[in-house]
């Protein structure tokens, strides 16, 4: 599968989910992505240091995405080792930004697909883990759908 790479100081703060030795932190996690509105999925993780590995079997390449994200999205955490597999059709993987300071849903927008009104389709994209396309914050991993 893959690792991917976030920005360790950026994300939601979960208190001791990165202390050495917190026997919680698995379900710690996945609390945290029931919490944010991806369900309770077939997903099992396991915390080392600042890396989280994630096996387990979904159902689309889309829950895969946010899982990951909402995985990567947490202050500490600067990896995530992508074991899962999905059960569905095999569809294109998005690709991803990493939101900087100043930044919008419409200025990504027009960067990335040229035009700045398409910024819905970006917030569309990120649901559950975004409540509102003003609510982005610099350091976040955004999925960005073909």
């Amino acid at each position: 599968m893959s690792l991917f790479s976030f920005i360790k100081e950026a994300g939601e703060k979960i208190v001791d989910l990165l202390t050495p030795g917190n026997a919680n932190a698995s379900e710690q996690l996945k609390d945290h992505v029931a919490k944010v509105g991806l369900g309770n999925p077939n997903v099992q993780t396991t915390v080392d240091g600042d890396k989280v590995t994630v096996t387990g079997e979904v159902a689309s390449q889309e829950e895969k995405e946010k899982i990951l994200l909402a995985l990567g999205n947490i202050a500490g955490v600067a990896t995530v080792d992508d074991q899962i597999t999905v059960a569905g059709p095999v569809v294109v993987a998005s690709r991803f930004v990493v939101v900087k300071s100043g930044d919008t849903l419409s200025a990504i927008s027009k960067t990335v697909y040229g035009d700045a009104n398409k910024y819905n389709k970006i917030f569309e994209a990120n649901k559950p883990l975004l409540s509102h396309p003003d609510k982005i914050y610099p350091g976040q991993t955004l999925r960005i759908p073909e």
